[in-house]
């Protein structure tokens, strides 16, 4: 099975959780997901970016999981908001802060857009905070609309976002 027929998993937040911080969510997140019927596969180090648009927020603290289920994209989609209502995000403004963020980058190289899910996710291509955790698991991915590899991708970003995202763990 190529890395273009797996499914990725976005993960993050920059506001603490009942004590835990986003870091912590984050790996709880992933701790629960068995129990919902995805196996997490691999699982990349913690990348810290810059909140945006606003960088006086709390830094983001990012990852990326390759995951396995028997489920659909839509039932995916639907068991990761569960998680993320959970982790208390609470949906207000757009690119607000939140608890846990989480997002289906690809789910089998799946191209598709309903009112409710788009695939690929159609900004990871230009997120530094998605890219390089996903370089770390799946270094050969492609994208599956624009066919560029992900060290092209990586390569087209704005030099600011290479170097203001970090990887810390």
């Amino acid at each position: 099975m190529s890395e273009l027929a797996k499914i990725y998993v976005a993960l993050g937040g920059n506001l603490p959780c009942e004590g835990r911080s986003p870091q912590e969510t984050s790996a709880e997140a992933l701790q629960q997901l068995p129990a919902k019927g995805v196996m997490p596969v691999a699982v990349s180090g913690f990348w810290c970016s810059p909140a945006w648009p606003d960088p006086a927020k709390p830094d983001y603290v990012n990852a990326v999981a390759e995951v396995k289920t028997n489920m659909s994209a839509a039932d995916l989609l639907s068991v990761l908001l569960t998680l993320e209502e959970e982790a208390g995000r609470i949906r207000g403004q757009r690119w607000d802060s939140r608890t846990l963020d989480l997002d289906l980058i690809d789910y089998h190289g799946q191209v598709m857009e309903t009112q409710h899910l788009t695939l690929p996710h159609p900004r990871a291509h230009d997120r530094s905070f998605v890219l390089f955790p996903l370089a770390e698991i799946a270094p050969k991915w492609v994208h599956p609309v624009s066919k560029k590899t992900i060290t092209d991708l990586i390569l087209g970003l704005p030099d600011e976002a290479k170097a203001q995202t970090k990887r810390i763990r």
